[in-house]
């Protein structure tokens, strides 16, 4: 009897652990745990001497605890812990007007709408060269390894250019970064949708010949639909790099507003806690623009017939 009681709560642990939503975020939970860790452990690691010689420059007497509270605690950390850089992030969100130049909210905006135009402009003009390269052979030949050659320079060499050009030409303001946060998100959507477009199976094409199909009519009865997974997945990656093609567009210029500003304003004056809140406030955006798309792919999966 006593045995058998006490062998009760394995199955109901087990069963705990195959629960739906358990199974699906323990992992995640797992390794944000993990990471956090690792954080806290180097931060203590890079501030420590920090730490102990402003103790030894006042002269003043400490301990090991001291040390290591300071370290969790320090204005100018080489490494700020993880609830310094929370609670920067909270003060910047919340703290201020969201239209306050110190508001988070406020330069999230600004790259926002860099990042929305330049994500619109790149996957539109990917969508139309996947076209083109599906259609002519010869344009595949030529114009694919251009576009795979186009990502080989890094933007942190091109962006002053495209800065200095653009700005030569009169154009100031939104339209360069969106212009160099397009250059970068193109390149997926171009690629993905080139694989979409030829998904379908020579079979299907050839059933498509055989109704006396026209080109049109292929792409839009076949070749669309077919691609629609492929569309959504370069978007998600598109969306991710047009939000690093607007920061990195922002450096150069010396912008004043947006999250790239606030990354060069912690970087110059030290001010590394404001930088790593500026970092956590990009990663919010890009998750909440993937979390956008992943919404909209859903609601197109069900229109087109998904379960």
């Amino acid at each position: 009897m006593t045995s058998n009681s006490l062998a009760l709560p394995a199955p109901r642990s087990r069963a705990l652990l195959k629960h739906p939503i358990i199974a699906r975020y323990a992992p995640i939970a797992t390794m944000v745990a993990a990471l956090v860790a690792i954080w806290y452990i180097a931060a203590v690691a890079m501030n420590w001497s920090l730490v102990r010689d402003g103790f030894e420059r006042e002269e003043t007497t400490y301990a090991t605890t001291d040390v290591l509270l300071g370290t969790m605690e320090a204005e100018r950390p080489l490494l700020p812990a993880p609830h310094q850089v929370l609670e920067a992030f909270y003060d910047g969100v919340f703290g201020y007007p969201p239209l306050a130049p110190r508001s988070l909210v406020y330069h999230a905006l600004v790259t926002l709408s860099a990042t929305l135009l330049g994500f619109f402009l790149g996957a539109l003009f990917g969508v139309v060269l996947a076209l083109l390269i599906v259609h002519s052979r010869v344009l595949k030949r030529g114009l694919l390894p251009w576009i795979i050659c186009s990502q080989m320079v890094p933007v942190l060499a091109l962006a002053p250019i495209f800065i200095v050009v653009l700005g030569a030409l009169g154009l100031h303001g939104l339209l360069p970064k969106s212009i160099i946060s397009a250059y970068l998100c193109f390149f997926p959507v171009a690629i993905g949708m080139v694989k979409g477009f030829t998904s379908p199976e020579p079979l299907q094409l050839e059933l498509m010949r055989t109704w006396s199909a026209t080109p049109r009519q292929v792409l839009w009865k076949l070749r669309w639909p077919a691609s629609v997974p492929y569309l959504f997945t370069s978007l998600k990656v598109a969306v991710s790099i047009s939000l690093v093609g607007a920061i990195v567009a922002e450096l150069p210029t010396g912008a004043e507003a947006g999250i790239g500003a606030r990354l060069l304003s912690g970087s110059y004056y030290g001010q590394t806690i404001q930088l790593w809140a500026a970092l956590v406030a990009a990663a919010v955006l890009a998750s909440a623009l993937i979390g956008v798309i992943g919404l909209i792919e859903r609601a197109v999966a069900r229109r087109m017939g998904a379960r």
